[in-house]
């Protein structure tokens, strides 16, 4: 029986185990989240290899009988330094990699899951703050849709009209579904248990959710349309997760 695996990895998180070991969680295109465990001490290469958001080829020893898996070797492919030199890299990169794990890593499609965290994560890795928050929205608006449950900025959910340019859209988290104006009227929902997403917002996601996360930083993004693409996104999220994560609060 075999018991070392080859895994086309991405780390995205570690934490301390005992006195001198890491357990980690890693997104691979074979099986999805896998946690295993790093044996060493503080000078151990292969435990400096294994940090959050290093990208390579991984091998993994599992032992069945007590369903445990120790990291044997990881050849690094893709470093991304440049994460750790700024908060809002490293804060915009911890968001990311919790979405990923909040949803286990994309029910199934582990290779468009490790492909959209990797572009995601080389665009943040030189990033300026500005463009930090462009990256994480895009990918929280994307991250829905990877899943099967963004609804469309396009049209309404409920009466399926094509929205024009210059109209918003309200997001109803009871029906997790983006409404007309009219169509939110008529569903006799207060206006304060629904999230607006205007006219700017829906132009931006629009423009953005097909592109390659490094051309984000064409297409500027003001304060107020942020928060409503924020606050929309999350909203979305949060339904399909069943919980809000912390770091999507986290000043990118």
């Amino acid at each position: 029986m075999t018991r070392t695996f080859t895994y086309t990895a991405l780390i995205l998180r570690v934490k301390p185990s005992g006195e001198s070991n890491r357990d980690l969680w890693f997104l691979c295109a074979e099986e999805g989240i896998l946690r295993a465990t790093v044996f060493g001490g503080p000078k151990s290469k292969l435990r400096a290899h294994a940090a959050p958001f290093h990208r390579g080829t991984l091998w993994v020893y599992h032992d069945p009988v007590r369903n445990s898996r120790k990291v044997t070797d990881f050849d690094v492919q893709s470093w991304r330094p440049g994460i750790r030199e700024r908060y809002e890299r490293s804060a915009a990169a911890s968001a990311v990699a919790d979405t990923i794990l909040a949803a286990y890593g994309g029910g199934g499609q582990w290779q468009a899951a490790l492909d959209m965290a990797d572009q995601t994560l080389d665009a943040l890795d030189a990033a300026d703050e500005e463009i930090c928050e462009r990256i994480v929205l895009h990918f929280l608006w994307n991250w829905p849709e990877h899943l099967g449950l963004r609804p469309s900025a396009r049209h309404c959910a409920s009466c399926a009209r094509e929205s024009p340019p210059d109209e918003g859209l309200w997001y109803s988290p009871r029906e997790e579904t983006l409404l007309c104006p009219r169509c939110a009227e008529r569903s006799g929902r207060a206006p304060n248990t629904m999230i607006p997403l205007g006219p700017a917002s829906r132009r931006w996601l629009l423009a953005v959710q097909d592109r390659a996360p490094s051309l984000l930083v064409n297409f500027p993004l003001d304060k107020n349309t942020a928060r409503e693409v924020k606050a929309a996104a999350t909203a979305i999220l949060s339904g399909a997760l069943g919980r809000r994560l912390a770091t999507w609060d986290m000043r990118f």
